[in-house]
């Protein structure tokens, strides 16, 4: 459990103008977890908090993971049918490549070409932002 709440407290850093603190303590959030590892402000973050953004990103919220999920448990979707890479490969733009994909539906899901992205327990929502994209 420590890992994890370390590891979210290292990703969200650059969220401090849009997130309180308080709304990640103890809460379910998606990760993308097999970047590489960079630099940012001096601390070597490790992953991406996955946020949906408003077109002008003056509004961003945090994704909501279904109620029974468990930490560390894989975002799947019907599109996703190999595992995933253990580190992707900055190079090669992958996660920019898929990013440009995720998005919101009209019932707040979230979906990867249209099709949703769920954990085990239930599917991963935005708490209101339509059509929003997410990053």
């Amino acid at each position: 459990k420590q890992w994890y709440q370390r590891r979210v407290a290292i990703t969200a850093g650059g969220l401090r103008n849009f997130v309180a603190q308080e709304k990640l303590d103890g809460a379910l959030v998606a990760v993308v977890c097999n970047l590489k590892p960079a630099n940012m402000r001096g601390i070597k973050s490790q992953g991406m908090l996955l946020c949906a953004s408003d077109k002008d990103h003056t509004t961003v919220e945090v994704l909501t993971i279904a109620e029974g999920s468990k930490p560390g448990e894989r975002i799947t979707s019907d599109l996703f049918t190999q595992a995933p890479d253990t580190q992707l490969n900055p190079k090669k733009k992958i996660f920019e490549k898929v990013q440009s994909d995720l998005t919101t539906n009209d019932s707040l899901e979230v979906t990867y070409k249209g099709e949703l992205l769920r954990t085990s327990a239930g599917p991963i929502l935005a708490p209101s932002l339509v059509k929003a994209a997410i990053r």
